[in-house]
């Protein structure tokens, strides 16, 4: 959400500019969440104001894309955008223009952009809205449609596909008919995009709310072949139906993505990858079975964000949740010793919610989940993981040699430690004797 002050800050931005005798809005995201009564993310302002002048009425400003009409200007931690009205010029890379025309009136600056709930402007003192694309009916209409001819405007920028996505996910908004077939028939340039700004595009998809709808949207559009061709391949695939009665693999992942509240990017992504092995271990036995899935799931999710650039942290959690999803089948069963170490896992709450939304969107059966849950609730931190009786260095002075079996040691001593069978170093000591027997004579 925008800063506190972003909001007084732009309105006071443009008033100084209109003071001087330029033409100056309130323009785009700001103005179409504001319509909707949502929280802006930000503020930016439109203006008829060229950079040059913008840079010297605002000292300190940034010139961040000057030569496209653009300059940041600072508050007190945050930036207001700050553009110059402007025509572009042909884009080569489905990205950019090679070139942009300054412009006295706001006309062809709105006609430049993306959709037309962003293509709104407002008076930054009455609040009126200035409406040249249309944008106020399909706010009311809750349509995203292109400004212009929709092969035109994806042409020109590849990733405003994904934002059509997006912005129809999150405000639960249709595709407006025109717009949805350039889409589709388009799909295949976001191969061109920077996998960064995809990366960015999807995981706003998973975290900003409509994370199912988002996903049926890249489906339905055909982007999600050519961005998460693993995920295209849980459609259709079936699943043993007493314990999906749901459907196939991508129904159940839908129905988990439906359930997701406000999730981290790391649970939404684990939600999205958790079943992502299943075509490739899927077999028909003496029932359909997915043996394996676990492991071939780690693999392919750690492939698949690898190429999305996704960071090393983030992956690793992912397989995390990947690999630890169908433990709790077992985990009334556990060893205490067992238990302990699962609840060690880092953001273990992560891999309670994957499998609370696993359970509900399948048999529907949370006995496991309950389980867990009150389990870990009762156990202090310090109780998954008290500091160990004995180490190393307690081996070495008991006159154990160093080697291989440390490890076992020192990983037998903690689960007898966890289970409560050992209070204290000497009781350790002792353990480890009558377990790997005494340490070996001294060698003369």
């Amino acid at each position: 959400m925008a800063h506190p002050d972003a909001a007084a800050r732009a309105r006071n931005i443009a008033l100084e500019l209109r003071s001087r005798g330029y033409q100056a809005f309130l323009v785009g995201g700001c103005v179409r969440d504001l319509l909707l009564g949502r929280e802006p993310e930000d503020f930016d302002v439109s203006t008829s104001a060229r950079p040059a002048e913008l840079l010297a009425m605002f000292p300190g400003s940034l010139a961040a894309g000057a030569k496209f009409g653009v300059i940041l200007v600072p508050g007190d931690g945050f930036s207001i955008e700050v553009s110059t009205f402007r025509s572009d010029g042909v884009y080569l890379d489905g990205r950019r223009p090679v070139g942009v025309h300054f412009e006295n009136s706001p006309q062809h600056d709105v006609e430049r952009r993306d959709f037309t709930i962003n293509g709104l402007l407002m008076d930054p003192e009455t609040g009126e809205i200035t409406d040249l694309v249309g944008g106020q009916f399909d706010l009311h209409a809750r349509l995203i449609r292109a400004i212009g001819n929709p092969f035109r405007r994806f042409e020109e920028d590849h990733l405003r596909m994904l934002r059509a996505v997006r912005f129809a996910a999150r405000l639960n908004f249709r595709i407006e008919e025109e717009t949805f077939a350039a889409i589709r028939a388009s799909a295949a340039a976001i191969e061109r995009i920077a996998v960064e700004r995809v990366r960015a595009e999807l995981e706003r998809i998973l975290t900003e709310g409509g994370a199912r709808r988002g996903m049926e949207l890249l489906s339905s559009t055909g982007l999600l072949d050519h961005i998460l061709p693993e995920a295209s391949a849980l459609q259709g695939l079936p699943q043993p139906p007493q314990f999906h009665p749901e459907g196939d693999v991508w129904t159940h992942t839908l129905l988990m993505l439906d359930g997701l509240q406000s999730p981290s990017l790391e649970l939404a992504l684990g939600v999205l990858f958790h079943d992502i092995g299943k075509p490739a271990t899927f077999r028909i036995e003496d029932r359909i079975r997915f043996n394996g899935h676990v492991e071939a799931g780690v693999k392919i999710a750690r492939a698949a964000l690898s190429r999305l650039r996704f960071s090393e942290a983030t992956i690793r959690q992912v397989e995390a949740l990947v690999a630890n999803h169908m433990r709790f089948i077992h985990i009334e069963d556990m060893r205490e010793s067992t238990l302990r170490r699962f609840f060690r896992l880092p953001r273990f709450e992560e891999h309670l919610e994957l499998h609370r939304l696993d359970c509900v969107s399948s048999h529907g059966n949370l006995r496991s989940y309950h389980f867990a849950r009150s389990r870990f609730l009762a156990m202090p931190p310090e109780a998954r993981k008290p500091p160990r009786l004995v180490n190393g260095n307690d081996l070495i002075a008991a006159g154990y040699l160093p080697g291989p079996e440390f490890q076992k040691m020192l990983d037998a001593a903690e689960d007898a430690q966890l289970e409560g069978r050992l209070a204290s170093r000497a009781d350790a000591l002792a353990f480890l004797e009558r377990e790997f027997g005494p340490p070996a004579p001294p060698q003369c």
